[in-house]
């Protein structure tokens, strides 16, 4: 007997707001099937008010609302049974964050939880990460936000060892990251992969599947430190709107791949990390796992 059901994963990002509708599909004797839907991407960039003035604007505010309310509608056309509705690094940090989360339930019926970077960590290894991993390999798991960056050490297909650091594309793009957090960064890499011979990275995030969507590379094989900085000098010789429309970027993401880079380049060197493998998941998969697998919280529709 085949059952089908539908949950939805909202992901209040530093740089854009997700909507990922999937369809569980189940059967007798089978494993599940996690197929995507819909995913709706939304460019808001709330990190922009937050990490210069503290708070979310009146206009990314109403934007938000929108948005909400259009997620809503769309879950309820899908037929989605429950969703879960996650925020990240700005709306942490936003003065006004748990304001802006009441007025969205208010008026969107939807209901925001804000999270901490071990929170999204853990919900992020809910996806099929051990699918990319091998067991006699360590890893160093690498999540790019706008607001903050997840890192983890994977030895034996565990996570050893993680920690969230306040450094992403919006906080770099706006540079409200200082030397000492870089230098905290490094060292804590240092420290936590020294002890192994080999390290390889597995990365996470938008602009890092966008680059390994450019490389042509196929699904499963890693992307070189040599072809990752060979690309971040190209991306600096363009200007950001040379990027646009001669190296056909999104413009919400034609400045921030520059930074994200940085960050993975630098976790690489630091690590010793010759190679790092992209397998497309991030938090909206885990959230959809998390509420069928009952290990989070989840809201009915």
């Amino acid at each position: 007997m085949l059952k089908i059901k539908k949950y939805a994963a909202i992901d209040i990002g530093s740089n854009a707001v997700r909507l990922l509708i999937t369809s569980i599909i189940e059967q007798e004797g089978e494993a599940v099937i996690f197929k995507k839907n819909a995913l709706v991407r939304v460019p808001i960039r709330l990190g922009a008010d937050v990490f210069v003035s503290g708070g979310i604007s009146e206009y990314n505010k109403q934007r938000m609302l929108d948005t909400m309310m259009a997620f809503y509608l769309l879950m309820k056309s899908h037929g989605v049974l429950k969703y879960k509705a996650c925020a990240t690094s700005a709306m942490r940090d936003a003065s006004n964050g748990a304001q802006i989360c009441k007025l969205v339930h208010e008026n969107c019926n939807i209901k925001i939880e804000i999270i901490d970077g071990e929170e999204e960590a853990t919900i992020i290894a809910a996806t099929d990460l051990n699918k990319f991993i091998d067991p006699n390999k360590t890893y160093l798991y690498v999540d790019v936000g706008g607001g903050s960056t997840e890192f983890s050490v994977i030895y034996n297909s565990e996570k050893v060892e993680s920690r969230s650091f306040r450094i992403g594309t919006v906080r770099l793009l706006n540079d409200s990251v200082t030397n000492e957090t870089w230098r905290t960064l490094e060292q804590w890499i240092k420290n936590n992969t020294r002890f192994f011979d080999k390290i390889e990275l597995i990365g996470t995030g938008g602009n890092i599947n966008k680059i390994f969507k450019i490389s042509g590379k196929d699904i499963g094989k890693p992307l070189s430190y040599f072809y990752l900085s060979s690309y971040y000098k190209k991306l600096q010789d363009y200007s950001y709107e040379e990027r646009i429309t001669e190296l056909n970027l999104n413009q919400d993401r034609a400045d921030v791949i520059i930074p994200a880079l940085r960050i993975y380049l630098s976790a690489m060197k630091w690590s010793g990390a010759k190679d790092i493998l992209v397998p497309k998941i991030g938090l909206s998969d885990g959230i959809v796992k998390s509420i069928y697998y009952n290990t989070i919280s989840s809201v009915k529709i």
